[in-house]
């Protein structure tokens, strides 16, 4: 369903809380497009707000722990510093959006996707990005040990000093993305994957090699 077909309850002046959203919700009977509400350290942990719409709205520090998102959408949304630790996110979407710092730990991700977002210092241990075309995220700083790149795509994406201790990426194409100042030391985390001449010639001058 798509955001013009949910309802729209009006965003309360001055900011939301849980009950807000609650009484939206159920004013509703289900899933509502949340069109430009402020969210604002809300707590909104446990709420089943599967099948909604986040647009336009801005909630940082916002607790989403525990939440059931499956299916939701968050689209030019600012959540910066948001936490969804133990949230159901099964086919959930960023678009566009501003993730600085979010947490997503423990939560459940199969299907969960990620397009043109600040993801500069996230928390985003474990996550599966496999077989993916990430477009234009900026993971800087961002802890991504133990995540799955494998056969991903990346085009436009920042991976500058982001922990990647630990992840795979046999088979990823990164050729689109921007290492940083990739050194040998460096070089065994992204073993199997694809980089551009360019990145090459980046390794081997650490080396004092020079690409003829």
């Amino acid at each position: 369903m798509t955001s013009a077909q949910l309802p729209t309850p009006a965003a309360p002046a001055g900011g939301a809380d849980r009950e807000a959203v609650e009484a939206a919700l159920k004013a509703a009977g289900g899933p509502v497009a949340f069109s430009g509400w402020m969210l604002h350290g809300a707590d909104l942990s446990a709420l089943d707000l599967s099948g909604c719409v986040f647009e336009r709205c801005r909630g940082p520090g916002a607790d989403f722990s525990s939440c059931d998102l499956t299916e939701t959408a968050f689209r030019g949304c600012d959540f910066n510093n948001a936490s969804f630790h133990r949230a159901k996110l099964a086919s959930a979407s960023f678009t566009e959006s501003k993730l600085t710092g979010i947490q997503i730990v423990a939560a459940s991700t199969l299907g969960l996707t990620f397009a043109r977002c600040l993801l500069v210092n996230a928390q985003l241990r474990g996550l599966s990005f496999r077989k993916m075309d990430l477009d234009g995220l900026d993971f800087q700083d961002a802890d991504l040990s133990e995540a799955d790149f494998r056969l991903a795509v990346l085009t436009g994406c920042n991976l500058r000093e982001a922990n990647v201790t630990r992840a795979r990426f046999e088979g990823a194409d990164l050729r689109g993305a921007d290492l940083g100042g990739l050194k040998l030391a460096d070089a065994g985390r992204f073993r199997g994957a694809l980089i551009s001449k360019a990145q090459a010639a980046d390794l081997l001058s650490g080396l004092g090699l020079k690409v003829g």
